[in-house]
């Protein structure tokens, strides 16, 4: 695939997603879009619940619209969060850019119908993990907010003090906290949890990430698996039913220790692995808590229900929130309009955007292109 010019005519509409506050754009980006020359519409409203105002957009250089095909006729590159509303994905101009989160491995089917819209979709979660792009890695920019999100939740749940507190009434001891996954939402995590004053244990399947839990300041649990279960681009790969049954024993005694247990565990395009056993909730003790931040993909707890907090008969609170990045929108929309320009600001040129399809972020990244699905740069 060669090279790609589009015109430089950049939209940005509300988020689709019930409960989504993140905007695309934030003011801040839109004027660096302005100053390559492009032209920016933004739907009126579509950063309001992320507190940037429709006058912060019109003063950064934007024109604010408000019908879907006024918004979209022309745009070469239109830019979101989640996936595009079938009102706009059915008026996007066949060759234009799409950017947002896909879910391509989770979702094949809606990337049929990208391919069938004839854009060219790139997918932030598919951005490789290499060092040149770390600037433009959504999935990290989220994933840190859940983390800190998921701890401050898990505070406000549990019934105790997360430091310790030395009074004139005698002397509270500090909360204990469980981490599981050390990515970058776990390590977040672990920082948060070590911030409030808990004491903080993390555990990972993969060995290399023992010295990051530990340069926290907290513990790095150890259980060995018999191999080391670190696949491609730093995700921990999917463990074999063998492994996932000793390691489900091991952990009904660790998690029973803990007051507070935070889960980030996923592997891309499966459900999640249930890593907190209904044996490991009825070990905790009451007014434990449980925040699952795999809940969106099946949970890692196996009481976890989606999007609700419940209570089970031994008084322990599993929360299943979902989107937490889309609770602190305002950093998160900043954040995530950082990664995307940083995406795109290599291949703006005279006004112009021209995705080079050659470059290893843009092979990665494009999962429909030309009405072809493609999942990595390969046709499906």
């Amino acid at each position: 695939m060669g090279r790609m010019p589009t015109l430089m005519i950049v939209a940005v509409p509300r988020e689709a997603a019930t409960r989504e506050r993140r905007v695309a754009l934030v003011p801040e980006t839109v004027s660096k879009f302005v100053k390559s020359g492009a032209t920016v519409r933004v739907a009126r409203g579509a950063g309001t619940a992320a507190a940037f105002p429709d006058d912060a957009y019109e003063a950064a250089g934007a024109t604010l619209v408000d019908g879907t095909a006024e918004l979209l006729s022309d745009a070469g590159l239109v830019v979101t969060v989640g996936r595009p509303s079938d009102d706009v994905l059915s008026a996007v101009q066949r060759g234009a850019v799409l950017v947002g989160f896909f879910n391509p491995l989770g979702d094949p089917e809606f990337v049929q119908r990208l391919a069938a819209a004839g854009v060219t979709a790139l997918a932030m979660e598919m951005i490789p993990r290499i060092t040149r792009a770390q600037s433009m890695d959504a999935l990290s920019s989220q994933s840190n907010i859940a983390g800190y999100k998921a701890v401050l939740l898990a505070a406000s749940e549990l019934p105790k003090f997360f430091p310790m507190l030395t009074t004139a009434a005698g002397t509270i001891p500090p909360a204990k906290v469980l981490v599981l996954g050390a990515g970058v939402a776990g390590l977040q995590a672990i920082a948060t949890a070590r911030r409030l004053g808990a004491v903080v244990s993390g555990y990972d399947v993969r060995a290399a990430v023992k010295e990051q839990v530990q340069s926290l300041g907290a513990t790095f649990l150890e259980f060995d698996l018999g191999a080391d279960a670190e696949g491609s681009g730093g995700y921990a790969k999917e463990l074999t039913p063998e492994q996932q049954e000793r390691q489900r024993a091991w952990m009904v005694e660790q998690i029973g220790k803990n007051d507070v247990v935070v889960t980030t565990a996923l592997v891309p395009g499966r459900k999640a692995p249930v890593l907190v056993s209904e044996a490991a909730v009825a070990a905790m003790k009451p007014g434990s808590v449980i925040v699952d931040l795999a809940a969106e993909a099946g949970g890692n707890c196996a009481l976890t229900v989606r999007d609700e907090i419940v209570t089970t008969p031994n008084g322990v609170r599993i929360v299943g929130t979902t989107n937490l990045p889309s609770t602190m929108p305002t950093d998160a929309s900043r954040l995530y309009s950082r990664n995307v320009y940083a995406l795109l600001s290599p291949w703006i040129a005279d006004g112009a955007l021209n995705v080079d399809m050659n470059d290893e972020i843009a092979k990665g990244a494009c999962v429909a292109h030309d009405g072809a699905a493609l999942v990595g740069g390969s046709a499906a």
